[in-house]
Order: C-alpha cells, then structure tokens, then sequence
C-alpha cells in the first residue's frame, strides 16, 4: 500500500487541463485508500502500513486539495463566466457547491482518522460515521469528477484560446509554488 506524494504529472503547467485532470486521478486514489482502510480495519487500531497511506492520503486532502479547488474556482470557473459559457454555467454553480460541501466532510474525516491514528482506536458511533462519510465524499467526487471531465473540461479545451490556457497554466504554477 506504498503512497507517493509528489509524483511528477503526466501534464505540464502548459496544459492546464491536463493537470487538473492528473489531479482527479490522486484525488480518486487517495479516497480509495481513505475508503479501504475504514472498510478493512474497522473495529481495531491501524498498522504502520495503513497509518502511513492515511497520513499521505490526509497530506494530499489539506495541502493539495485546496489548491486543487484554487485552481478551479479561480482561474477556470471565472474564464467560462467571462465568457458567458452558458452551456456549463450551472454546472459550474454545482461544482462550486460540492468543492464547499467535499471542505466540510473532508474536515471530519481528518478529524475521526487522526483520532483513530493518534488513540488507537474510534467509539462504537465513529467508525460507522467514518465509513458514511469517506462513502459519501467518494460518491460526490465520482460524480464531481464525471461533469468536470464529460463536460466542463472538453468545453473549456475547445472554447479557450492558447492565451487563455497559458494564462490558466501559469495562474495554476503560481499556486505551485507558494
């Protein structure tokens, strides 16, 4: 169950779609080991194995994940308003919604699993609660995930002009670098 954090993307900061992309396969990699390990170790204390992939994979949530949500809401979602793209403007008015609804019960999860790392162990209510909640964050990012790549995506790739893009890709390595 090794987790590497770092891992060079497949894109570059000249295809900023691309990257937001590569981010979505973390994002989906590090949920699962979320939602295995809850799954698998219920009822009794973490080994080193598991604790270090729930250490990378809350790493990955508070550092990168923000900065993943950045990326969106400040340099893709405003460039499709300014465009008045209304083909996916309430997509993007839900999407923003499950970036603020995934904050919320990505707290939660950091809070019941560094419980169970630190103490040992969770109470009879906070291992099935922990097992709702990475169930429920799993589902939004599927879904998330799904209307960003079918159609936000592909939209924003054949609307945006290469200044766009470039100015996408170099908004986003700003972030990168802070």
């Amino acid at each position: 169950m090794a987790v590497q954090i770092g891992a060079r993307p497949d894109s570059g900061f000249d295809d900023p779609i691309g990257m937001l992309k590569d981010c979505h396969r973390r994002i989906e990699m590090f949920m699962n080991i979320l939602c295995r390990i809850v799954q698998q170790a219920q009822g009794r204390s973490l080994d080193a194995e598991e604790r270090q992939a729930v250490s990378a994979a809350l790493h990955y949530f508070r550092e990168s994940g923000p900065r993943h949500t950045m990326d969106e809401e400040e340099s893709l979602f405003p460039r499709l308003r300014d465009m008045d793209a209304a083909t996916v403007l309430d997509e993007v008015q839900r999407l923003e919604s499950d970036h603020q609804q995934a904050s919320a019960l990505h707290d939660e999860v950091e809070q019941l699993y560094s419980k169970w790392t630190y103490e040992g162990g969770l109470n009879s209510d906070e291992g099935p609660r922990l097992h709702t909640i990475t169930g429920k964050l799993l589902k939004l990012y599927r879904e998330h995930i799904r209307i960003e790549e079918d159609v936000v995506f592909p939209y924003a790739a054949e609307q945006f002009d290469k200044n766009a893009l470039a100015a996408m890709g170099a908004e986003i390595k700003v972030r990168r670098e802070l």
